[in-house]
């Protein structure tokens, strides 16, 4: 294998090399976002004075959503001593089969923020790691938790639970206001957002204003068009099941089962019930209405299902509570707008594979309350605005590593009958087998533990050479070779994609970026 620190430079030279590039064409672009923000649709303008339940001005920020983002924006503001109002469209308890899995990482922000109590009474479970099987064979991938305190591990549990906890917490502070309602439009007036209006859920049409609006509503957002430009992706869909009394072959880990044509998903949310995701690529999956559904899961999946709970996953598709969610992704690309900040999936969106969503999502949050904390005063909008552009630089290291490590390992994880990715998806499955830092560093990427995207661009190209290493030993061939080719190219080819989405000089090189020096504005 190439010795590490050459790899290292190599992979350098040329991620300095994209971001010439990147700079160039943002230099160029500058100005094109700056006229396309000031263009954005689904913003309404105000004509007149906010119509609200705060007709003296005593909310600082206005929050829409209260759903993981929101809530727990909510409570670590209003900690701050903010007052908050959070309109959200539904209070009840939200039924979701994603956002079931925090990572350890994630974890740790809940810490942070004082949130960690959220996942008791709950029944919540602890997770410690994956198990990764493929062929027949399996390995368990556990995560470096020996310098934490035993508490810390990643927790698996129902979404909905999860939330109506955080928005207990939120509402129990006196400075926190929860409300129904939907939000309809944001409103401007001579290009600052103001506050919104929305429909109460007895139909009435509202206006609340404040200083700062921050939109949470969630991955099918209506009004992220007004503040970012959205490139939407939707590369497959998840089938939700729910397997009862069963016990999994690895307890209290997470299960990857890399199947064909694509990975299925096992891991617990009770102590009772574990969860089973089945991905199916595309936008179009099989009709549970006539009993496709249940044909594929029963020809297609089962026969790739551990042993130990294939009979308990046919039992699951039996009692017919089988739910589907398309699995989006989404650079984030923010307009910087005064009065108002996106956060949560409705700004930045990746696939679910790797569970990546909350911890993300936390850690925006533990960046934003650290810049919003030495503020007194709100209303100073453009300058608010220009300060919080370096919080599209400072949440990088996480948010970037995450998301990069999300799209690569699900393409790479996915079949193909391309025999370059077959190897890629080999040399990966071989490569995490190896155990000690072969599994260790991309393990703590995963878990949001080290967010260091150069760590992940190293350990990415790692397994290529060794996938090529596999193929030219002990006697390449032509045919070897021409395949050890295409595997690099393959890699290149789904890392490189993902890294310029998300910024190389913003990813790789934060300090080079002037918002990532910006001081806070005077009081």
């Amino acid at each position: 294998m190439v010795d590490s620190y050459a790899l290292e430079f190599i992979i350098t030279s040329v991620i300095t090399i994209f971001a010439l590039y990147n700079f160039i064409l943002s230099r160029k672009n500058r100005s094109e976002a700056a006229t396309t923000s000031n263009t954005t649709e689904n913003i309404t303008t105000a004509t007149g004075e906010c119509r609200s339940f705060n007709p003296n001005g005593d909310v600082d920020i206005i929050i829409v959503g209260a759903g993981v983002a929101g809530s727990a924006l909510a409570y670590t503001l209003g900690k701050d001593g903010r007052r908050v109002l959070v309109i959200e469209r539904d209070l009840n308890e939200p039924d979701r089969i994603v956002g079931e899995l925090l990572q350890p990482g994630g974890y740790l922000k809940l810490i942070e923020l004082g949130l960690e109590d959220c996942v008791e009474k709950i029944d919540a479970q602890k997770v410690f790691g994956y198990a990764l099987f493929k062929d027949g064979k399996h390995t368990r991938l556990s995560y470096p938790l020996e310098k934490f305190h035993s508490d810390i591990a990643g927790r698996s549990f129902h979404n909905g639970r999860f939330i109506q906890r955080m928005r207990e917490k939120a509402s129990s502070l006196p400075n926190v206001r929860l409300e129904q309602g939907t939000v309809t439009s944001l409103l401007e007036e001579q290009g600052i957002i103001k506050g919104v209006q929305y429909k109460t859920k007895d139909a009435q049409e509202l206006s609340a204003c404040a200083p700062l609006t921050i939109v949470c509503d969630g991955c099918f957002s209506n009004l992220r068009r007004s503040l970012c430009n959205p490139k939407v992706e939707v590369p497959s869909c998840f089938v939700g099941l729910v397997l009862e009394n069963c016990e999994l072959p690895c307890a209290n880990h997470g299960h990857v089962i890399l199947g064909d044509p694509s990975p299925v998903l096992f891991y617990p949310i009770s102590s009772t019930e574990v969860r089973c995701l089945v991905d199916v690529p595309g936008q179009k999956v099989p009709s549970i209405a006539n009993g496709e559904m249940a044909m594929y899961l029963k020809t297609v999946v089962a026969p790739q299902v551990p042993p130990e709970i294939h009979d308990a996953f046919i039992a699951a598709v039996d009692k017919g509570n089988i739910r589907t969610m398309p699995n989006r992704s989404m650079p984030a690309a923010p307009y910087p707008t005064p009065g108002a900040l996106l956060m949560g999936d409705a700004f930045n969106m990746r696939h679910p594979l790797t569970g990546g969503g909350m911890t993300v999502a936390l850690s925006d949050i533990v960046v934003l309350r650290n810049l919003l904390k030495p503020l007194r005063d709100l209303n100073d909008a453009p300058s608010l605005c220009k300060y919080l552009e370096s919080f599209y630089t400072l949440r990088k290291p996480v948010a970037s590593t995450i998301n990069t490590l999300a799209g690569a390992l699900y393409k790479v994880f996915c079949a193909s009958p391309d025999p370059a990715r077959k190897e890629m998806r080999q040399a990966c499955f071989d490569y995490l087998s190896l155990g000690g830092l072969f599994s260790e560093g991309p393990v703590s990427l995963l878990s949001g533990l080290n967010p260091r995207p150069l760590s992940l661009v190293l350990h990415f190209f790692s397994v290529a050479i060794y996938g090529v290493g596999r193929l030219l030993l002990p006697f390449p061939s032509p045919k070897r070779i021409w395949i050890g080719v295409r595997l690099i190219a393959s890699a290149s080819g789904i890392i490189l994609p993902i890294i310029k989405a998300e910024g190389v000089r913003q990813m790789f090189f934060p300090a080079t970026v002037p918002a990532y020096y910006r001081t806070p504005p005077a009081a």
